[in-house]
């Protein structure tokens, strides 16, 4: 993996900001930016794949390297694909990686997780195991969200445009017709919102201007139960009725959002997921890829080691989606999840399954924990699930204070779960299992599984995923 720290000599002089380079990609980097070097200088370009020769701006320079974004693909690599999402001349935002043949995501991504252990966190002795490919590598996310904006005069696209922020611009929109990461129903939806806001002429909103209505949307699909839900982010206005059932919020000058204002059609989002039924509140957290979920909680359940009597903390839980799975092996669950909205929502799946040895409270991780011991004991298991950022080191400190057989670790971000595991294993844990999920094909987004045990604490007995 390249990092800052090249020691190639330094060049002459750092690159400014808007300055253009012409670089020859040779590598990746975390996150999925091309390696490129320029005068013994390292530049991680922002649209660059491996074998490219680019003309790159630089967004931001410093002594040792520099960080820019492809301005022009002046010679594709040779094992570069053809760009099969376009928008409006440009590659889809979405899929930044979809030059890259998919057996070269799979090996990028297994590398990079791997490296992130060993480099940042200084881990060894685990296990590495092989990525689990994606069921689709196109048309998978059941959510997306679009940007409103104003399209060109004299074009198909005049009055309304519909779509993602250009390349480097955050004033400009490229209208989409058919974003090949949304399903054919979902593509559908979003264009007959655009229709509609053309035909009866609602504009988007200009924040240079301050005035205009239309601001974003998000369509989210139950990929079991055929539902759309389609969500629209407006300014006050009275607006006409749409073709789709819409929940709509206003959005003020600030950006924040005072809640739904009007609501056609059911307001939950239904799904099916690993054979129980949910829904959910607008705000609630979902995974995008729904097929590759049930893979992802899967690998938990196995990586858990349950035999029907083991009790299981599910921290950072949500709407309960990996409790109520891990409910059917456990012999009870306990949640614990800091929106008091997505509490409501896994106690309600709870109820909607008939699941009776899960409960859910609501309270933050860090000052829930210990209450949460008080009143239901030490877990043998506890399974979290934070955010990008990791868990904190109070939050660790809590963890530890669980003093559970085993830590089920879910993450979206191997470089927070490389300094947490070495924590863990400076308390008393070993790192043993790590397996990386493909839930986002064509983009650089990792997500994996890591198994922790107590030093002393038998093996758990294989089960079935």
């Amino acid at each position: 993996m390249e990092n800052a720290t090249s020691t190639d000599v330094p060049p002459k002089r750092a690159p400014r900001k808007g300055e253009r380079l012409e670089v020859e990609i040779d590598s990746l980097a975390f996150g999925g930016r091309g390696v490129a070097r320029a005068d013994g200088l390292v530049v991680f370009v922002a649209g660059g794949l491996p074998g490219d020769r680019v003309l790159a701006e630089v967004t931001k320079g410093k002594k040792r390297f520099a960080e820019a974004r492809t301005v022009e693909l002046l010679r594709a690599g040779a094992d570069r694909l053809p760009d099969r999402c376009v928008h409006g001349g440009e590659p889809c935002p979405g899929a930044p990686w979809q030059g890259l043949a998919y057996e070269r995501q799979l090996a990028e991504k297994q590398a990079q997780v791997e490296d992130s252990l060993r480099r940042i966190g200084g881990l060894d002795g685990f296990e590495m195991e092989p990525i689990v490919p994606a069921v689709e590598e196109w048309r998978y996310r059941n959510k997306l969200e679009y940007s409103f904006g104003a399209g060109a005069a004299g074009t198909a696209d005049e009055g309304v445009a519909l779509g993602f922020h250009a390349r480097g611009r955050w004033d400009l929109i490229v209208d989409v017709d058919d974003c090949k990461l949304a399903s054919e129903p979902g593509n559908a939806a979003r264009n007959g919102v655009r229709e509609w806001a053309r035909l009866e002429d609602v504009g988007a909103y200009d924040a240079r201007a301050r005035r205009g209505t239309l601001r974003n949307l998000v369509v989210r699909e139950g990929r079991r139960t055929g539902q759309i839900q389609t969500r629209l982010v407006t300014t006050a206005a009275r607006l006409p009725r749409p073709p789709v059932d819409l929940h709509t919020t206003i959005e003020g000058d600030s950006g924040g959002t005072d809640g739904p204002t009007g609501a056609l059609g059911e307001e939950r989002l239904h799904e099916e997921l690993c054979g129980l039924k949910f829904e959910m509140s607008h705000g609630a957290f979902f995974q995008t890829n729904t097929e590759m979920a049930e893979r992802l909680y899967g690998v938990a359940t196995e990586f858990a080691g349950l035999s029907g009597r083991e009790r299981v903390f599910d921290l950072f839980c949500g709407i309960g989606t990996i409790g109520l799975t891990m409910a059917r092996s456990a012999g009870e669950v306990w949640g614990l999840e800091i929106v008091p909205e997505a509490i409501a929502d896994a106690e309600r799946n709870a109820r909607r399954n008939k699941v009776e040895n899960a409960k859910f409270l609501a309270a933050n991780a860090r000052t829930g924990m210990r209450p949460l011991l008080e009143q239901a004991g030490k877990p043998d298991v506890v399974v979290v699930d934070p955010p990008r950022a990791g868990l904190s080191q109070k939050i660790v400190r809590r963890l530890i204070e669980c003093e559970a057989q085993r830590i089920v670790y879910v993450s979206c971000n191997p470089t927070t779960l490389a300094p947490n595991a070495k924590q863990l294993e400076e308390a008393g844990y070993r790192l043993r299992r790590v397996r990386p999920v493909d839930m986002f094909p064509q983009t650089p987004h990792i997500e994996c599984v890591a198994l922790l045990e107590k030093v002393g604490a038998s093996a758990p007995e294989e089960s079935a995923a």
